[in-house]
């Protein structure tokens, strides 16, 4: 069961509703920061309508519609450098699938209970597929597929220089972070118990990764040091064996750290390095993309990674295209010589 901070969400509190569904969410135990985005993502379509006059059961197509380009047209997030002061920054396609994914979800649920006739987000529109037997439903928002962003050598160091200046503990959920692959939530719910320094590995449970996986997965010897440098510092903050990672501060000394406050610290890494679009994700990126460059096999990466799917796994790995032309002029050099001989005559 997960605990819901109702405090953030007022408009979903003041409703029978809107209370009853996010809190069926939590009771089936989905993960904390989904039902958190369920949260966030409802909580603003509550007062898109409620700034309409109009209550969530008696809404159509048309108000869906209206929320829609409201959300195409609402600012978003702005990482890394601005390339023109004319440039704008709206929601992603991301952000925008998922809030529409939500209202939907609650519409389910009031179809369910018979307080609509039918779901006005629906479920998109068949569309024939060019394939035999293909076809897929195109939904309200058109889902873009993008590359993620990884930060090149340069950008890398530079955050590394930055990572270096800080404590022991925060080194260490770096360098953890990058050599398992770990989410961020993975990362802040390792527990003593769960690292194993004989073997350098650190067991990833069931209960904290996205899809219910658990996974065992190795370090590096060099993070195993920085492993031991942090057990000793932990020992003034709780001598417990619960979860690993333990907040120094003033306020919170010696009570677990929470994934917004390791996503806060990396934003401020980010910050002084000069590597604005860097997040905590960007590390699980990162390594998935390297251990491809190291020739690794994508079932082995997608066993790394926790992934149930390789298509999952291909949406991590980011070759560019001047490490795609370096293999390419390695593995057809022979063949293309061949043919320009031909197309020069030489019979040879």
């Amino acid at each position: 069961m997960t605990e819901i901070a109702w405090s953030r969400y007022p408009l979903i509190a003041e409703s029978d509703l809107g209370r009853r569904w996010l809190q069926i969410q939590g009771d089936l135990g989905l993960a904390q920061n989904t039902v958190e985005a369920y949260g966030r993502g409802l909580e603003e379509y509550f007062r898109f309508v409620r700034d309409l006059e109009i209550a969530p059961t008696k809404a159509g197509r048309e108000i869906i519609a209206t929320y829609v380009r409201s959300l195409r047209a609402r600012p978003g997030a702005t990482r890394g450098k601005v390339i023109s002061v004319d440039s704008k920054s709206t929601l992603s396609n991301a952000t925008l699938q998922q809030r529409l994914t939500v209202v939907r979800l609650f519409y389910d649920f009031l179809v369910e209970e018979q307080l609509c006739p039918k779901n006005p987000v629906g479920r998109g529109r068949y569309t024939p597929g060019k394939a035999f037997g293909s076809a897929h439903q195109r939904g309200l928002i058109q889902r873009y597929h993008t590359l993620p962003w990884i930060p090149n050598e340069q950008d890398w160091k530079a955050v590394l220089a930055v990572v270096q200046t800080k404590l022991t503990r925060v080194r260490l959920m770096f360098a953890l972070g990058y050599d398992a692959a770990l989410r961020r939530e993975e990362l802040c719910s390792i527990q003593v118990s769960d690292i194993d320094p004989a073997h350098r590995t650190v067991r990833i449970r069931a209960e904290a990764t996205k899809n219910r996986l658990e996974r065992i997965v190795p370090y590096s010897i060099h993070t195993n040091c920085l492993y031991q440098q942090y057990l000793q510092e932990r020992r003034h903050l709780g001598i417990g064996r619960g979860l690993l990672f333990l907040s120094s501060s003033r306020r919170n000394r010696g009570k677990p750290l929470s994934f917004w406050m390791w996503s806060k610290t990396v934003k401020q890494l980010a910050g002084e390095s000069a590597v604005g679009r860097f997040t905590t994700h960007t590390l699980r990126h990162l390594r998935l993309t390297d251990l491809a460059r190291a020739g690794w096999d994508i079932h082995e990466i997608a066993t790394f990674a926790g992934h149930r799917s390789i298509q999952t796994t291909l949406g991590y790995i980011h070759l560019s295209g001047r490490e795609l032309a370096d293999k390419l002029e390695r593995t057809l050099t022979e063949v293309d010589i061949a043919r320009l001989q031909i197309l020069a005559g030489d019979s040879r």
